[in-house]
């Protein structure tokens, strides 16, 4: 069963960069911007989580609404100050904008932080039971047959940390897609994707609404903080960086500005991961995941689930 558990491990990880993803995805789709800086807030949001944690004792569950709501806020406020004055500018500025935000969340993190390494179960030390991340048991799967001699045994356990992962992120995409479809705030987003001009001339506040995308995009970056540092208890000034680049990675493999093309590419690409740690080399694993995109993009430019669109000119 090991390449069942490398492959359940491997949607896990999926799953989180599927969540970063459909960050970039929502921002690019309605806003028309890369923005680089959105690693980095899940940086913060890990830091909101291991000192709320670790100053209050509270549970997994207060910390990340505590976390949510602070990289919300900071969503909110970087498209505020760095964004939206440059709405009218060319691509270039923003990019280079996206990159300076992005260095100076870094920056501040090692000011205040240190580039020490803090990890959640430092804080666990002395704290009471209902502090814990998780339990440490897991959700069993498969047993043999409970009639032979050494009784029953577990076939596939899967870890709390890796079975929340792809349960949120499934959860999370269909609430995602229901909002964009059916609700009010989700078709003018949609409208703003289409044509940013026409939407302001039919009434639609196109700031309220970027703001929006920004909010929810980065509250979903704080979800895939907690589950991330969660399964992978570590964390420093640089944690983000590397996530957000795969979960960007997974965005253009599934089709930049698709929801479900976010969810698809981003569970592809922890998939392959994975398998290529098991079974190439943990080393070439970032390699192969590039190499793997370079040829999805050579065969289909858009992406799996991109649409191809016509600019009139």
């Amino acid at each position: 069963m090991s390449f069942v558990s490398y492959l359940v491990n491997g949607i896990s990880l999926g799953s989180i960069y599927a969540l970063i993803a459909l960050g970039y995805t929502m921002v690019y789709g309605i806003a028309k911007m890369l923005n680089f800086a959105h690693g980095d807030i899940i940086m913060v949001g890990g830091y909101a989580a291991f000192i709320t944690m670790a100053t209050t004792w509270c549970p997994l569950w207060l910390a990340m609404v505590i976390t949510v709501a602070v990289c919300t806020v900071l969503g909110v406020v970087i498209e505020k100050v760095a964004y939206r004055p440059l709405r009218s500018a060319p691509p270039l500025a923003v990019l280079i904008t996206a990159i300076g935000v992005s260095y100076l969340l870094q920056n501040i993190a090692l000011l205040t932080q240190t580039a020490n390494p803090k990890t959640f179960t430092s804080i666990a030390a002395g704290a009471p039971p209902f502090m814990q991340v998780f339990d440490g048991k897991g959700v069993v799967f498969f047993r043999e047959n409970p009639y032979k001699a050494d009784g029953i045994k577990p076939v596939l356990t899967i870890s709390m940390e890796t079975f929340l992962a792809i349960v949120v992120s499934v959860a999370i995409m269909v609430l995602l897609t229901l909002f964009i479809n059916k609700t009010k705030a989700g078709k003018a987003m949609r409208a703003c994707s289409e044509d940013r001009g026409a939407a302001e001339l039919m009434g639609i506040n196109v700031n309220g609404t970027i703001s929006l995308t920004f909010a929810i995009g980065s509250a979903l970056a704080a979800v895939a903080a907690v589950l991330m540092c969660s399964a992978y208890p570590q964390i420093t000034p640089y944690t983000g960086s590397m996530p957000g680049i795969k979960a960007f990675v997974a965005a253009v493999f599934g089709g930049i500005g698709s929801i479900p093309g976010a969810m698809i590419g981003g569970v592809l690409l922890g998939v392959i991961e994975l398998l290529s740690k098991a079974y190439i080399s943990s080393q070439l694993s970032d390699a192969v995941v590039f190499f793997v995109l370079i040829i999805v993009l050579v065969v289909r430019p858009t992406g799996i689930m991109g649409k191809k669109i016509n600019e009139k000119v």
